[in-house]
This record gives structure tokens, C-alpha cells and sequence, in this order.
């Protein structure tokens, strides 16, 4: 089924899912079902291992919630919520290309990425509180997992628009590219990453995220499972071959 409000591109390992409402890239409720579909698509194609979201044009990565859809607003908050949760546990990392603003929920999009980087000139923040609502889309959780509670706290209450070089000291963001170089730095970073084992990257991703939402006890016994995998498969094997043979090795993702 072809996407009208996203564009979703598969460059060899790498998938590219693009929101397509430029200038603004804001979400309504069509893209955000099809942002459903396009991420279950990613998730179950073997031959994508990492996945890149960014904006089209040059303006924004994206400024939230289209306010010219408020018809669907009761549909929408628990979509967009549910949306950006599955970004978030997607067994495969996500960076964010954050090309130009990313207010609101695109902010919280980017939150719900495994790496965030943007572009310089672009400002970012959760502005919701300036419209008198607050953060629906996970915004209240991530951000102070990102950068602690109280400048979580700071950032949202008085919708803070940062500049990428301040969300970069904060650790809002993991990197701020010049604009002439931005996505190829992107698409360099998701190539390396896409090198890593697969088996291994996911099983990492999972035990991470269930020590930060269920504690250390459940967080290791994820991590003991995910050892024992991944010790069996066919990249554990290449891992150690490559190692004594001096060469890189080349993961199957097996």
C-alpha cells in the first residue's frame, strides 16, 4: 500500500522513513497510522538493521501535532503515544535526523529514537505548555530519561526552544553536524552501526530498555537471555574467527 504523508526508502541495510508534510512535517492522524504500518515494515524486513526518521525539506524535522486535525484530537493522543512507543522498542536502532525543528511531538519523536543528531541553526524543545496542554506523546518520560528530572522539568514548563549547540551540552542530542554535511554524516553513522551483529545490537537494545522500565533484577535477567543467544549464532562464531584470523568480520545477523 502505497504512504501519501511519509516516505519510507530502503538503502541497503539502512531504512529511511521520511515524514512528508513539508514545510512543517506536522502529524496527523493519517501519518501517524501510516508511520504505524511503516514501522512494523521495517521491523519485520531482515534486510533493514538500522533505521533513520528525519523531515522533508529543510525547515523542520517536524513541529508536532497538526492542529488543523483537532477533529481527530481524541484519536490522535493515544495513537501518537502509541506510535512513538513502538519507535521507541523497535529492535533495531533509530536515529533521528534532526534537520531543522523539532517542537512538540517531534520533539518527542525524537526522544523516542536510540540516537538523535541535528542539524546546526535547528532549535528543538516541548513547547506543548505555551497551547496550556502538556506533552502526550511520552514527551513527560523520555525527556528525563534523556537528561534528568529536574532540566526535564525546566525544559517543559517553560517550553524551552534550545538551539541544537545547548541541547548538545544538556545531552538532548548525541551530535550537531553542519548543514552542507549533515546527511552524510547521518547516513555514515548508520552505516557503521549497521556493521555491528544484529543479534547482538538487539538483544543490547532490549536489556537496556527493560532495566530502565522494570529495574536491574529484570534488566539483567534480560541481558543473561540475551548472552546465551547470542553466544549460539553464527555472529558470535564470525566475531571470534575475524578476531584471530585480524580481520573485520562480517556479520549476518544469525
Amino acid at each position: 500500500m502505497a504512504y501519501e504523508n511519509i516516505i519510507l526508502e530502503k538503502k541497503g541495510y539502512i531504512g529511511v522513513l521520511t515524514l512528508n508534510r513539508p514545510p512543517a512535517n506536522s502529524v496527523n492522524l493519517a501519518t501517524l497510522e501510516e508511520m504505524d504500518r511503516a514501522i512494523d515494515e521495517l521491523k519485520n524486513d531482515k534486510g533493514i538493521r538500522v533505521v533513520i526518521i528525519t523531515g522533508a525539506g529543510e525547515k523542520g524535522f517536524s513541529a508536532g501535532f497538526d492542529v488543523s486535525d483537532a477533529a481527530n484530537a481524541d484519536k490522535v493522543g493515544p495513537k501518537g503515544q502509541e506510535v512513538w512507543t513502538k519507535v521507541d522498542r523497535l529492535s533495531k536502532p533509530v536515529i533521528a535526523a534532526i534537520n531543522g525543528y523539532a517542537f512538540g511531538g517531534g520533539c518527542e519523536l525524537s526522544l523516542a529514537c536510540t540516537f538523535r543528531l541535528m542539524v546546526e541553526g535547528a532549535k528543538i524543545g516541548l513547547t506543548e505548555l505555551n497551547l496550556g496542554i502538556i506533552p502526550g506523546w511520552g514527551g513527560t518520560q523520555r525527556m528525563p530519561r534523556v537528561v534528568g528530572k529536574a532540566k526535564a522539568l525546566e525544559l517543559i514548563l517553560f517550553s524551552k526552544r534550545l538551539t541544537a549547540a545547548e541541547a548538545l551540552v544538556i545531552g538532548l542530542v548525541d551530535r550537531v553536524i553542519t548543514p552542507d554535511e549533515f546527511m552524510k554524516e547521518v547516513f555514515d553513522f548508520a552505516a557503521i552501526l549497521a556493521k555491528r551483529p544484529p543479534l547482538a545490537v538487539s538483544a543490547v537494545l532490549k536489556a537496556i530498555d527493560a532495566g530502565l522500565e522494570h529495574g536491574l533484577d529484570e534488566g539483567t535477567k534480560v541481558e543473561m537471555e540475551g548472552s546465551r543467544t547470542v553466544a549460539k549464532s553464527k555472529d558470535a562464531m564470525e566475531g571470534f574467527t575475524a578476531f584471530f584470523e585480524k580481520r573485520e568480520p562480517a556479520f549476518t545477523g544469525e
